[in-house]
C-alpha cells in the first residue's frame, strides 16, 4: 500500500508540472486532481521558507491532502493552520527526511514516538530532537515553544543515552576511542541538558583524573580542557571546588614554555575564570602565574594566546584591591608594558579584534583611574611637601628675580614678594594660594601636572608666566586658575574616576605611546588654552568662554583618534578660535534644521520660483538701462553711451549721450538690435575689444568688467565695460535670460541663498522647537474593518 501511495505521489507531481503548475509559473493557488490516487492536491507559493522547501532546495511545494481536501464540490478554501501547529523536517542518517505538522499542545514524547514508529525504530524513550543548524540544541519541553515553521531538527541519541556513552568513553583505554568521546563531549557539553546529564554521572570527576595524572597530552588533553571549561560555563558546579592538584597542573600548562598554544589557551581562560569567583583563588592565582610570565605571552605572534593572556591580566587587576593594583600597574610600567602592547598588538601584521581592543581600554580606564586618589585629595596647608611644591612653582617662573640676598630681607618684605609672584602666577587667592587647590577635584592633580610642566617644559612654563604678568591686568591669562580648571576638565573628558564600561572599546592609541601620559597631554592643553586666549582677545570676564573653546577644540581632536601626542598637538593646534566658530554655524545649521532632508528638498522646491524672480528682477534693471564709457585705443574715456532694453524684452537700444544725462528716455537712443538678432554672449578675453595684447593695471582691471554681443547674420558686435562689477553681473544674468541660458554669476548665487534663507525661515516660523525627522513618519496600517461609523437609522427619530 505504501508503494503504490508513493508512485502515486510521484504521477501527481509529474501531472502537476505538465499542468504548468511548475515553480516558475505557479503564481496562484490552484488544484490539481489524480485519478491514479484519487486525490487532489493544493499548489501554492510559499510564503517562507518551509520545512519542504528546504529540504528540496526549493521555496514550493505540491502539499498532499488525503482527507484533507475531498474531491467533491466544497471549495477550495482551506481553513488556515493554528499557532500551535509548525511545520517542520526531520532529518535521520539514512532515511528518508519526514515533513511533519508538529502539534506544540502534544507531549514530546509522544511526538519522537510517532517518529520513531515512522522509521521502524524501538525504544523510542532512547531517543530525542536537535536542532541541524547552530548549536544543535536539543529539544526539550522548556524549548519547544522556540521551534518556527521550516524548522529543521535530527532524531539522535537522547542526552541521558549519550552522556552515559560519552562517560564510559572517555574511561577508555583505547586512546582513539578516548579521543573521540572527549571531542564529541566538548561539542555536545554547550548543550545544558546534556551537561546537567553528564554532571550528574559525576563526569566532571573523570575530567579532573585526567588532568591531574597528566598523562596524557596534545589533542586529547586540549579536548578535555575545552569540555571542562563548557561545563562549567552552565554554574552548576563553583570555581571554588577545584581540587588544589588540578589548579596545579593548569597553572604549570600556561608557565611552562613550549606547551601547546591551544592548552596554553585553554589554561589561561580557565584561570580567568577562577580569579574573579574568590578571594583565595585571586591570591593564589597572582602568585603562581607572575607579571613577567603574562607579558611573555604578550609578545607572541598568537592573537588567541594574546588575548587570553590579556584577559587574564585584566581579570587581575580588576579585582585586586587599589593598594594591590598600584603595585602591579607599577611594576607593570617598569617593564615597559605599553611597548609589548605597542610592538605586539597595536602595530601587529593582523588587525585588532574587538575583544582584544574592549581589554586596551579597560587597561587604560584602570591607569587613568590611579589618578584619582590625587584629584579627590585637597591641598593640606600644613603638609611640608606640598608647600615646597607650590613654592617650587614661585622659584621655577622668578628665578631671575629672587636676589641672593633676599635672606637678609625682613618677613613682611618677603611676604609681600611672595604674594606678589603668586599674583602674577595666576593664583586668585594669591595671599594664600593653597585656597585654590582646596577644591576637589581636581586637587593635588592640579598641582601635579603644574609642577610637572615647570620641571618638563621650563622654557613653555617661564614664557607663559611672564608673558602674561607684562600685559594688562584684565587681559592677562592666569596660568594656576587656567591649569586647575584645565585639569578639571581633562578629568571628564578622559573619564578619570569613573567605572569602566563592560562593552565600551573606545581606547586612545596615543595612550600607549606616550608615558606620563595625562600629564604629557595636560602641557599641550596648558600652552593651547595661552594661544586660544591670545586668539579671542579675552578679558578676565571671558575665562569661562574661552575654557569651553578649549575643551572643545580637545574633545574635536580626540575625536580624530590621533595615533601620537605629536599629531594631537599638530590638530588641536590648527583647529584655532576661527575654525571652532566656523564648525559652530555649520551645527547651528544643523541644529537648527536648515539643512535636515525635509528641507533640503523644501529648498529644492523653492529654488525654481526664487530663480524666476531673479530673473524678472534682470530685466527689469536692463529695461531701466546703464550709462557705459567708451574705451578709445587712446585710453580716452570722455565718451559716454547708454544701452536700455525695450520694455516688451524685444529690441536693445543704444546711443551716444551727453556728460550729466543720467536715464535719456528710449526714443532718444537711434541705435537698435532686435534680441532675436543676438547670437551669443561673450565675456572677459573673449571679448573682440580685449583681444588686443594689451598690458597695465588698467586693462587688468577692466578685462573683469568686459563683455559684448554678437548679433546679425554677418556676427557684428557690440561691446561693453560695466562700471562696476555688479552693473557686469547684472548685464550678462539679463543677455542670458534673453537667450534662454542659465545665470551664472556670483550675484545670482548670492542672492539666491539670500532669499531662500528668507524663504525657509519664513516657512518655518510655525515648526519653532519642533524636531524635522529625516524620514517621514510610516502609513498607519488600514483598520481591520471600516464599521466605526454612527449608522443614523430612520427608528431613531
Amino acid at each position: 500500500e505504501r508503494s503504490r501511495r508513493g508512485r502515486a505521489l510521484s504521477r501527481c507531481r509529474c501531472l502537476g508540472a505538465r499542468s504548468g503548475l511548475t515553480p516558475q509559473g505557479l503564481q496562484v493557488s490552484g488544484r490539481v486532481h489524480c485519478k491514479a490516487s484519487g486525490t487532489e492536491f493544493t499548489a501554492r507559493r510559499a510564503n517562507q521558507p518551509t520545512a519542504s522547501s528546504v529540504v528540496r532546495g526549493r521555496q514550493w511545494e505540491l502539499l498532499c491532502g488525503p482527507g484533507k481536501v475531498p474531491s467533491s464540490s466544497r471549495g477550495t478554501r482551506t481553513m488556515p493552520p493554528t499557532k500551535d501547529v509548525v511545520k517542520i523536517a526531520i532529518q535521520m542518517m539514512g532515511a528518508i527526511p519526514q515533513l511533519i505538522e508538529l502539534n506544540q499542545t502534544k507531549p514530546l514524547a509522544a511526538v519522537v514516538k510517532e517518529v520513531c514508529d515512522v522509521w521502524n525504530l524501538g525504544n523510542a524513550e532512547h531517543y530525542a530532537l536537535q536542532y541541524v543548524d547552530g548549536q544543535q540544541t536539543y529539544i526539550t519541553e522548556s524549548n519547544r515553544a522556540e521551534i518556527k515553521n521550516g524548522s529543521i531538527l535530527r532524531l539522535t541519541t537522547s542526552p541521558d543515552q549519550e552522556a552515559e556513552r560519552l562517560h564510559s568513553g572517555i574511561r577508555s583505554n583505547n586512546l582513539d576511542v578516548k579521543a573521540d568521546s572527549l571531542k564529541k563531549l566538548a561539542h555536545l557539553s554547550r548543550d545544558i541538558t546534556f551537561a546537567q546529564e553528564f554532571i550528574s554521572r559525576n563526569g566532571l570527576k573523570q575530567l579532573f583524573l585526567i588532568v591531574e595524572e597528566g598523562n596524557d597530552i596534545g589533542e586529547i588533553l586540549a579536548h578535555t580542557l575545552k569540555a571542562f571549561m563548557e561545563l562549567m560555563e552552565h554554574d552548576f558546579v563553583s570555581w571554588e571546588t577545584l581540587s588544589p592538584a588540578f589548579i596545579k597542573k593548569i597553572v604549570r600548562y600556561v608557565n611552562t614554555s613550549g606547551m601547546d598554544a591551544s592548552v596554553q589557551q585553554l589554561s589561561l581562560s580557565i584561570l580567568e575564570n577562577m580569579v574573579p569567583s574568590s578571594r583565595l583563588l585571586f591570591e593564589l592565582v597572582k602568585h603562581e602565574v607572575t607579571l613577567d610570565r603574562l607579558l611573555t605571552h604578550l609578545q607572541v605572534t598568537n592573537q588567541q594566546l594574546q588575548l587570553k593572556a590579556m584577559a587574564l591580566l585584566i581579570a587581575l587587576l580588576l579585582n585586586a584591591n587599589d593598594a594591590e593594583r598600584r603595585e602591579m600597574m607599577g611594576y607593570l610600567g617598569e617593564r615597559n608594558i605599553r611597548q609589548f602592547i605597542n610592538k605586539n598588538i597595536i602595530h601587529a601584521s593582523e588587525p585588532m579584534g574587538d575583544e582584544m581592543a574592549h581589554y586596551l581600554y579597560v587597561l587604560q580606564s584602570i591607569t587613568l583611574n590611579l589618578l584619582e586618589r590625587r584629584m579627590r585629595t585637597p591641598m593640606d596647608p600644613f603638609s611640608q611637601e606640598q608647600r615646597e611644591l607650590l613654592q617650587s612653582l614661585r622659584h621655577s617662573a622668578f628665578e631671575s628675580e629672587n636676589e641672593p640676598s633676599a635672606g637678609t630681607f625682613s618677613a613682611e618684605r618677603r611676604r609681600s614678594v611672595c604674594v606678589k609672584e603668586f599674583r602674577k602666577l595666576g593664583f586668585q587667592n594669591y595671599s594664600n594660594p593653597a585656597q585654590d587647590l582646596h577644591c576637589a577635584p581636581p586637587g593635588l592633580l592640579a598641582l601635579d601636572n603644574m609642577v610637572y610642566f615647570s620641571r618638563y617644559c621650563p622654557s613653555a612654563y617661564s614664557r607663559f608666566v611672564l608673558e602674561n604678568s607684562s600685559r594688562d591686568d584684565k587681559h592677562e591669562c592666569p596660568f594656576a586658575r587656567s591649569s586647575i580648571q584645565l585639569t578639571l576638565a581633562l578629568c571628564e573628558i578622559l573619564h578619570v574616576g569613573e567605572p569602566c564600561s563592560e562593552t565600551a572599546q573606545a581606547f586612545y592609541l596615543m595612550f600607549f605611546g606616550q608615558d606620563h601620559f595625562f600629564q604629557e597631554l595636560f602641557c599641550i592643553c596648558i600652552q593651547l588654552q595661552n594661544k586660544t586666549w591670545k586668539e579671542m582677545r579675552a578679558t578676565q570676564e571671558d575665562f569661562d568662554k574661552v575654557l569651553q573653546v578649549v575643551r572643545e577644540q580637545i574633545t574635536r581632536t580626540l575625536s580624530l583618534k590621533p595615533t601620537s601626542l605629536e599629531l594631537f598637538k599638530t590638530r588641536v593646534n590648527a583647529l584655532n578660535y576661527s575654525e571652532i566658530l566656523r564648525l559652530r554655524q555649520t551645527e547651528r545649521m544643523h541644529q537648527e534644521e536648515t539643512l535636515a532632508v525635509p528641507v533640503l528638498e523644501l529648498r529644492e522646491r523653492l529654488k525654481p520660483e526664487l530663480l524666476e524672480l531673479i530673473r524678472q528682477q534682470r530685466l527689469l534693471r536692463l529695461c531701466e538701462g546703464t550709462l557705459f564709457r567708451k574705451i578709445s585705443s587712446r585710453r580716452r574715456q570722455d565718451k559716454l553711451w547708454y544701452c536700455r532694453l525695450s520694455p516688451n524684452h524685444k529690441v536693445l537700444h543704444y546711443g551716444d549721450v551727453e556728460q550729466g544725462v543720467q536715464s535719456p528716455p528710449i526714443e532718444s537712443l537711434p541705435e537698435k538690435i532686435p534680441v532675436a538678432d543676438i547670437k551669443e554672449l561673450l565675456v572677459g578675453r573673449e571679448c573682440p575689444h580685449m583681444k588686443e595684447k594689451v598690458s597695465g593695471k588698467h586693462n587688468k582691471d577692466v578685462l573683469d568688467l568686459a563683455f559684448s554681443i554678437s548679433y546679425d547674420v554677418e556676427e557684428y558686435y557690440l561691446n561693453f565695460i560695466a562700471p562696476t562689477r555688479y552693473e557686469f553681473c547684472l548685464w550678462t544674468d539679463g543677455l542670458s535670460v534673453l537667450l534662454g541660458r542659465e545665470m551664472t554669476s556670483e550675484r545670482t548665487q548670492s542672492e539666491l541663498d539670500i532669499l531662500l534663507s528668507m524663504e525657509l525661515k519664513l516657512r518655518l516660523l510655525d515648526l519653532e522647537n519642533i524636531s524635522i525627522p529625516d524620514a517621514p513618519p510610516p502609513v498607519p496600517k488600514p483598520p481591520s474593518n471600516l464599521n466605526f461609523c454612527y449608522d443614523f437609522s430612520p427608528l431613531e427619530q
